[in-house]
């Protein structure tokens, strides 16, 4: 997924962009974690050290990741697995159950994961992540791949107006006084 997110910012969107990914000692079916490091200039640094994005598919990366998000960050979480969300100032989007559920395979999960990313963040247009995902899909998958990023599309614009429904308090109570007046 890093791969593709980091091709469609840096080949189709034009920005300067560092991808580096790293895996758990499992051979399958264990943690990875993937950092695309974003710059309308050139990146002198190639390491996450505050990110503004942190996109958590399990419970796990979002206990061990959550804290080195930026206070001011966004969240994105895959609903279907992280159930403990550390912030309300998070969108919970169940990726892996859209997978499930409407294309019956889980393996588009993550390109649903980047319709929504493309509609929650300035970082990459929605034209980009077409354009990326499109060109790394097997041929003859073009269209599932295609319905899969309709699909995150419209689950990030559902988050959204969930995500605009809801009062969240300052992480800062000195900011909470000024509201009063």
């Amino acid at each position: 997924m890093g791969i593709i997110l980091a091709e469609a910012i840096g080949i189709y969107d034009g920005k300067w962009v560092v991808q580096t990914q790293s895996y758990g000692p499992e051979a399958r079916g264990g943690s990875s974690k993937s950092e695309v490091i974003v710059s309308e200039e050139e990146i002198d640094y190639p390491k996450a050290m505050r990110p503004d994005l942190l996109l958590a598919m399990n419970q796990k990366s979002c206990d061990e990741f959550y804290p080195d998000l930026k206070p001011d960050g966004v969240l994105i979480v895959d609903s279907t697995f992280v159930t403990q969300v550390p912030t309300p100032r998070a969108y919970q989007i169940p990726f892996t159950r859209i997978a499930r559920e409407r294309f019956k395979r889980e393996v588009v999960a993550n390109i649903i994961l980047l319709g929504a990313l493309s509609q929650l963040s300035p970082i990459v247009s929605a034209k980009a992540i077409e354009e990326a995902v499109l060109k790394r899909v097997p041929k003859g998958t073009e269209k599932l791949n295609r319905e899969a990023l309709k699909a995150g599309i419209a689950a990030a614009r559902k988050a959204k107006r969930e995500m605009a429904k809801i009062e969240i308090p300052s992480e800062n109570p000195k900011e909470d006084l000024f509201d009063s007046y």
